[in-house]
C-alpha cells in the first residue's frame, strides 16, 4: 500500500516529463506561430470591401514582400535550436492568408514541410457580404459602444461565434496530435504555424490561456504578417514569454498579470494551477475569504446537524 501511495503521491512534474519521454508519448509541437497574413488592399483602403468579396482581397505588393519577410524570420526561429525540425501548416481560406502562406513557404524546403491544411474555421470574422463603406463606420463605431466580443455585425459574426469555430478548431488539432495524423516522426522538432487573421489569433490565443471577455476586450491587432509563438516550457506548458519580449506582450494589450502569467508558464510544470497569482479568482468573486476559518467561524468542522445527503 505504502507503494501505490508513493506513486500516486510523485511529484506531478517528473511524471509529466517522464511521460512525455515515453515511446507511446504523442510528441507536442515544439511552437505553434500564429501569422496575421501581409498587407492587404482592405487594409489600404476600406472601399475595396465595398467591390471584392471579402475572401478575394489580396495581397499588395508591400504584403508580399512582408511575408517573405516572414518566412525567412519564422524559419530562423524553427532552425535555431535543432537540426530535425519539420512544420506543419494550417492557413485560412481567404485569398490574402493562401498569398501570405505561398510567401511564406519560399523559404521552407519540401523535406521540412510535413504538410499543409486549408481550415475554414481560422479564417476572418464574418463581416456581411459586400460592404458599404459609410455604413460601416457606423457599425463599427456601434461595435466599440457595444463591445467587441459581443457585437454581431449585421448578417455577418461575433467575435463570440469565431470564438466557438476556433475552439472546435482546436479540439481538431489536438486529435491531429493524439492520433499521429500529421505522421510525424517523434525525433523532429515539430512546429505548427497558422496563418490567419488578427481578430482569429486574438480569440485563439483566448481561448488556448482562457482569458476571460474583459480581458479579450483590452487586446489589439498585431500587424501585418507579424507572428505570435507560443513555445513549449520544459514543464509542458506553452508560452508567449519565451520567445516574446514584456514589451511587445504590453502593446498586444497584455495586462500585467498577464504577462506574469505568461512568465510563470514558461517554467510550469503542466496541469499545475497558478496559485500565486490571485486574480483570476479575484476576477470572478468580490471578498474572496482567504480560509474557511474566515467564512464559517473558528470551527473548521462541518455540521453534524446539516443533511448533506439531501443534496448529493
Amino acid at each position: 500500500m505504502e507503494g501505490k501511495g508513493s506513486g500516486k503521491h510523485q511529484n506531478r512534474g517528473s511524471r509529466n516529463r517522464s511521460e512525455m519521454s515515453s515511446p507511446h508519448h504523442k510528441p507536442l509541437p515544439k511552437r505553434i506561430i500564429l501569422v496575421r497574413h501581409g498587407e492587404s488592399e482592405g487594409n489600404l483602403d476600406g472601399a475595396a470591401y465595398t467591390r471584392t468579396p471579402d475572401h478575394q482581397i489580396p495581397l499588395t505588393q508591400e504584403g508580399l514582400v512582408q511575408a517573405q519577410q516572414a518566412g525567412e524570420r519564422i524559419r530562423q526561429i524553427v532552425s535555431a535550436m535543432s537540426r530535425d525540425w519539420k512544420v506543419y501548416f494550417y492557413v485560412s481560406p481567404y485569398g490574402r492568408t493562401r498569398s501570405t502562406l505561398n510567401e511564406i513557404g519560399k523559404s521552407f524546403s519540401k523535406k521540412r514541410v510535413i504538410g499543409v491544411r486549408e481550415e475554414c474555421r481560422i479564417r476572418e470574422q464574418d463581416f456581411g457580404n459586400f460592404q458599404v463603406e459609410e455604413r460601416m463606420k457606423v457599425v463599427k463605431e456601434t461595435r466599440l459602444r457595444f463591445g467587441r466580443f459581443f457585437y454581431r455585425f449585421p448578417e455577418g459574426e461575433s467575435a463570440a461565434d469565431v470564438y466557438d469555430r476556433v475552439s472546435s478548431f482546436l479540439e481538431s488539432l489536438w486529435r491531429d496530435i493524439d492520433m499521429n495524423r500529421l505522421h510525424s516522426d517523434p525525433s523532429n522538432e515539430l512546429n505548427f504555424i497558422i496563418v490567419t487573421h488578427g481578430l482569429t489569433s486574438r480569440v485563439f490565443l483566448m481561448k488556448w490561456f482562457k482569458w476571460t471577455v474583459e480581458q479579450f476586450e483590452r487586446l489589439n491587432n498585431i500587424g501585418n504578417c507579424e507572428f505570435q509563438v507560443m513555445q513549449l516550457g520544459n514543464g509542458g506548458e506553452y508560452s508567449l514569454a519565451i520567445h516574446h519580449t514584456e514589451e511587445e506582450m504590453v502593446r498586444w494589450g497584455l495586462s500585467p498579470e498577464m504577462i506574469d502569467d505568461q512568465k510563470w508558464r514558461a517554467h510550469s510544470h503542466k496541469g499545475e494551477w497558478n496559485e500565486r497569482y490571485s486574480w483570476y479568482l479575484d476576477t470572478f468573486f468580490e471578498n474572496l475569504q482567504e480560509s474557511d476559518s474566515s467564512v464559517e467561524g473558528e470551527n473548521d468542522e462541518p455540521n453534524p446537524s446539516f443533511p448533506l445527503y439531501k443534496y448529493a
